[in-house]
């Protein structure tokens, strides 16, 4: 049985910082693709970065320049370091598995492993 586990969020305000952890109990291939989504209230869940194995990164524009995913294969563990936050990325981050990047978007099945997620909350 796969478990992600998230971490690392809370309060920050305006232009602040903070870096998500997310670590997978058990490595698979479902780990050769990890995402970080991100879900707003009444907002539907979107991609926010995504990391593959050998280490090809995308990220969504809203955040490009300010967050950096990156990920340990031994620790089975994935990042994603926030900078200069915004109020409107307030939301409930989620890892997960089996991201597919090879149409130029962040995409992530329903059946994919995730974590309970994670609040970020930024005041202005």
């Amino acid at each position: 049985q796969v478990h992600l586990v998230e971490s690392g969020g809370g309060s920050v305000q305006r232009g602040g910082s903070l870096r998500l952890s997310c670590t997978v109990s058990v490595d698979t291939p479902s780990s050769d693709c990890m995402a970080w989504l991100r879900q707003a209230p009444g907002k539907e869940r979107e991609g926010v970065a995504a990391i593959e194995r050998d280490g090809t990164t995308m990220y969504d524009d809203s955040v490009k320049d300010r967050f950096t995913i990156s990920r340990d294969n031994v620790d089975n563990t994935v990042y994603l370091q926030m900078n200069n936050l915004r109020p409107e990325d307030t939301a409930t981050y989620y890892c997960a598995t089996d991201c597919d990047l090879s149409r130029h978007t962040i995409r992530v099945p329903t059946w994919a492993y995730m974590g309970q997620g994670t609040q970020v909350t930024v005041s202005s």
